[in-house]
């Protein structure tokens, strides 16, 4: 006699309770999630067909998921998917998971752009600064269709995948990937933008090794690390900006709470810059650093 196969309510039950015993964070969402991916749909579905009998196949593929998220591998580059800004991106190895708080960026960038985003006439340029897999860029080309975008990185893998998505979601032929170590690809090009923003690495060396093991042991390092102090390349790109910002541009960078109080300093001393102010992200950190360039 065969065994009895499982039913949707019951295989999510038994996991469920499995990765709650092995501490994994929740738990129930992580089953639902790994289970709809299995079977190729979404979690409300699940609950739609809660007594829906699986076949073998998909018992054991259930499994080998649950396996990898034991192994604490996140859940994103198990799916290759991470939402940002109400949009479904790829995500792989090559890149940093796009987290909720990179939305403030787009959210203070379409509040300085609504003026233009209303004019017809007016086309303003805007750079993604270190774009990963293009959550920013592609985010403001959907929402500022006259936006004309540049989006840089350092890594060949993430341009590969940021490539993906713009093409993805329509927007390809709006956006202009170059690849290079910050503002090297744009050396030459002669360009001013209204907009730069960037969330760079800004974890401190020294912090490195405490980060929980689906950060540490599975996202790229080099999008993480920011020297010393985690404050390398905030340092680079608050210094250097200024040569490429229009008259009234704007920078926004996103950095750790206790980087901000230090970059505002940063930015009173270097030349080229007026108003400046930090922004609290949703947990009332702040989060946020914007310049105006005088």
């Amino acid at each position: 006699m065969s065994p009895k196969a499982w039913a949707i309510k019951d295989l999510l039950k038994v996991s469920c309770d499995y990765l709650k015993k092995k501490q994994i964070d929740s738990p129930r969402l992580t089953a639902e999630v790994l289970l709809a991916h299995q079977l190729g749909s979404d979690r409300v579905n699940l609950y739609l067909n809660l007594d829906q009998p699986l076949t073998e196949k998909e018992v054991s593929g259930y499994r080998a998921l649950i396996r990898r998220r034991l192994q604490y591998e996140p859940l994103q580059y198990i799916t290759g998917i991470q939402e940002f800004w109400s949009i479904d991106f790829l995500v792989d190895p090559r890149v940093l998971i796009p987290r909720p708080e990179t939305e403030l960026l787009v959210t203070h960038a379409l509040r300085l752009l609504k003026p233009a985003a209303e004019s017809k006439n007016q086309e303003p340029k805007i750079l993604d600064l270190g774009t990963g897999c293009g959550t920013l860029a592609v985010s403001l080309a959907k929402e500022v269709p006259n936006a004309q975008i540049w989006a840089t990185d350092n890594s060949h893998g993430a341009l590969e995948l940021a490539r993906l998505n713009a093409q993805k979601h329509g927007v390809s032929d709006r956006i202009q990937f170059k690849e290079g170590d910050l503002w090297e690809p744009l050396m030459n090009l002669g360009i001013t933008f209204d907009i730069i923003l960037s969330n760079p690495p800004y974890v401190a060396s020294e912090e490195y090794n405490d980060l929980p093991p689906e950060v540490r042991d599975y996202e790229p390092r080099s999008a993480l690390v920011g020297g010393d102090g985690g404050t390398y390349y905030i340092e680079r790109i608050i210094t250097e900006a200024p040569r490429y910002m229009k008259p009234k541009a704007w920078i926004m960078l996103e950095m750790a709470p206790d980087q901000t109080e230090k970059t505002l300093g940063l930015v009173e001393q270097t030349e080229g810059y007026g108003e400046k102010t930090r922004i609290r992200d949703y947990s009332r950190l702040y989060r946020i650093v914007m310049a105006q360039r005088a």
